[in-house]
């Protein structure tokens, strides 16, 4: 089992910069992926960022691409989102993924990641 912890949502004006965070533990040697998906009211559950800890490769939604970048420490235990130039439209709740994710079309697919943080708010407003 692994476990997940997610911080640094909060309330941020449109333009302004936020940090995530998210906290690792329990059997990490069983995962090669971590990533970040959202989910807005009203609306399905959508990929942010992935991170492949094989080679280090990165896969970013488009909507995010040039704003967001996803990182991990050298002991593989957090990754962080850290999301510059926000918009209203990426107020959502974040969630923190991780899981055994071979396939480069996968990484952006819930179905390749077993585990789940709680989830953090972060709120952009106009």
């Amino acid at each position: 089992q692994v476990q997940l912890v997610e911080s640094g949502g909060g309330l941020v004006q449109a333009g302004g910069s936020l940090r995530l965070s998210c906290a690792a533990s329990g059997s990490i040697f069983s995962i090669n992926a971590m990533g970040w998906f959202r989910q807005a009211p009203g609306k399905e559950r959508e990929f942010v960022a992935a991170l492949n800890w094989s080679g280090g490769s990165t896969y970013y939604a488009d909507s995010v691409k040039g704003r967001f970048t996803i990182s991990r420490d050298n002991a593989k235990t957090t990754q962080y989102l850290q999301m510059n130039s926000l918009k209203p439209e990426d107020t959502a709740v974040y969630y923190c993924v991780a899981g055994r994710v071979f396939a480069a079309q996968d990484m952006g697919r819930t179905r390749g990641y077993d585990y789940w943080g709680q989830g953090t708010q972060v709120t952009v407003s106009s």
